[in-house]
Parts: C-alpha cells; structure tokens; sequence
C-alpha cells in the first residue's frame, strides 16, 4: 500500500493543474486567438452574469470550448480503451483497433455515405453517420468476440488473429466502395477517415460525457482484478477472479468508449497505444494509477494534437487522426524496436 501512496498523490497533485493548464491554453490558442486572461474573464462573466454577446465570447463558448471539451473526453475514453485492451492481451502493444472496431465504423460510415444519396430522408438526418459508424464497428466487435469464444472461453489469441482479419476485410471491402464513389463521397469519407473534433457542439459533447461516465467508473472498480488478470488467466482464477467475465466486461466497455468517439469524430488512432504507456513509466503498472493517469493523460493530450491541427496551418486545418498517427506511429516503431532488443 505504501508503494502506491507516492504515485497516487504525483498523479493528482501533478496531472490534475497540467490538464486544466491545457484545457485553457487549448482555448486560448487558435486562428482567432485569446488571451489566457481573456478567457478566464469570458468564462467568469457567463458564470455570473449570464451569456454574452460579444465576439470574444461567441468564438470561445460556440466553437473552441465545445471542441476542447469533447477532445478531453474522447482522449480518455480512447486512453482507457487502450488500458482495456493491453491487459485483457497481456501486451503492451495491443490498442483498441485490434478488434476491428475502427475499421467496421469505418466500413459502416462509407457505406451511408455512398449510397444515402438514395434516401434523402436519411441524408438530410445529422445521427445517421455517427448512428452507422457505431453500429458498424459494434457488430464487427462482436462478430470478432463471438468467433473468438469457444467452449465458453474467451481465446484471447483467436480475438488477437480474427480482428487483423477484419481489419484486412473492412479495408478491402472501403477499397471497393471508394472505386464507386463521386468526388464529394470521396471527400467525405477521406475527412471522416481521418478523424475531426470540428463537428463538436455543446450538445454532443454532453451526450459523450454523460455516456463515457459508465464505462470509466466501470473499469476503475475492476482495477484490482485487472491487476490479478496481469499474472496470467490460471492464477487470476485461482484468486477468485470470474476471468471470463471480467474479459467480457473489459472487451464492452472498451468497445463502447473507443465506438462512441469513432461514431462521433471518425477514426483518430494510436491514442489508445502511446498514452498507456506514458501512464506506465511515469506512475507505474498498478491499475491504482494506470486508470486514472491513463484518463488524465489522454484529456490533456488529444485537445494539444488538436490545438497543432488547428494552427499548424491555419486558417486551414489538419485532421486530428493524421496528427496523431505522425506522432503515434514512430513511437509504435520505437516499442517493436525495444522489444526486440530484449
């Protein structure tokens, strides 16, 4: 108990300042910047006088604070997705899009877009991408678990090879479909791939975070027995773990948080991988502090990647999943590299 004291108390009395000095320097900075002064006195003013009219205020309350918002909480749903995912494989290089969740959202958001030209209805219904990214990466999750459960267990090396099958599937299956598509499908389907935090508003950020409150304050009560889980499934079991099912558990609720983010802002990669990580070495393999800091960590470090796509070329903007794709990718190539060498 006393090894995690020290950790536990860096976690919040460290993570916690960093990661609201990055809400607000997020908000301060972009094609229309704000002072940090500027925005701690919008902020205050609509705390206790009310809206405000200004465009100071309309810039930061109607656009950038949405954004900032809905960055944070979708980089801790992926990070924890990511936390989920290498201990239920035991392997620090495992990430959510093993399962072939991404790549069935995918799938499914091409599919709406291509062929919603044929029922207006359903072109004109704003819910109906994010509704069919969802439901799309859902059922190729639980495709993939239903294959990977044999005789009432869970095969964690089945799920590992049956989800780079239907990443390889989905891929070639969007292939098909990019070939029929005009030049505005395309388009479309080329942003949504790469991941935008550009549609948030205030209502969506809301539905996230009240949805995202559930899997997190679920997987943190199951911290202890992710620690077991560590020592192998055998010995798990032998400590009272219910082993299949808490790698159910693990498996739908890393689903919901990673589908719900890729439903509503589109494919945005490697958070779940890298922030792990960083969680690991600076406070350690305990799930005491790995849950937490991996949630901290992962709200401070999508609305950074988003405020460099914001300005990097502004007034023009980067996708936020090629961002973090550029920074997660040498960092994969680094982790295979180290593990080779030991």
């Amino acid at each position: 108990m006393k090894a995690l004291q020290a950790p536990h108390l860096k976690l919040w009395w460290v993570l916690i300042p960093l990661l609201v000095g990055t809400l607000f320097l997020s908000l301060s900075v972009g094609a229309y910047p704000l002072s940090l002064y500027k925005v701690a006195d919008i902020l205050k003013r609509v705390m206790f006088q009310g809206p405000q009219a200004d465009i100071d205020a309309s810039v930061l309350l109607s656009i950038r604070l949405p954004r900032v918002l809905f960055g944070a909480i979708a980089g801790a749903g992926l990070a924890l997705g990511g936390v989920c995912m290498q201990t239920l494989f035991r392997n620090p290089l495992a990430e959510p899009g093993l399962m072939g969740l991404s790549s069935g959202a995918a799938l499914a958001a091409a599919t709406v877009s291509i062929f919603a030209s044929q029922v207006p209805s359903l072109l004109a219904n704003p819910f109906a991408l994010p509704f069919a990214a969802f439901a799309g990466g859902l059922g190729i999750t639980a495709l993939v678990y239903r294959v990977s459960n044999q005789g009432g267990q869970l095969r964690v090396d089945a799920m590992l090879l049956m989800g780079i099958a239907m990443n390889a599937l989905c891929g070639a299956l969007i292939g098909l479909l990019l070939v029929i598509a005009d030049d505005a499908q395309l388009r479309n389907i080329t942003f949504w791939s790469f991941g935008s935090l550009g549609r948030a508003d205030m209502k969506s950020t809301f539905v996230l975070a009240c949805i995202m409150l559930f899997p997190i304050w679920g997987i943190w009560r199951q911290r202890e027995a992710m620690n077991v889980l560590l020592m192998g499934e055998a010995d798990a079991a032998n400590m009272g773990v219910r082993v299949e099912r808490l790698k159910f558990y693990l498996v739908t609720l890393s689903c919901l948080m990673v589908g719900l983010v890729v439903a509503m802002a589109g494919l945005i990669g490697f958070v779940g991988l890298v922030i792990p990580h960083i969680a690991r070495l600076l406070f350690g393999v305990s799930h005491q502090t790995l849950v937490p800091a991996s949630v901290l960590l992962g709200a401070m470090f999508l609305p950074l990647m988003d405020m460099l796509c914001r300005t990097a070329v502004a007034p023009a903007e980067l996708p936020i999943g090629m961002m973090t794709s550029l920074m997660g990718a040498p960092f994969f190539i680094f982790l295979l590299l180290r593990k080779r060498a030991l």
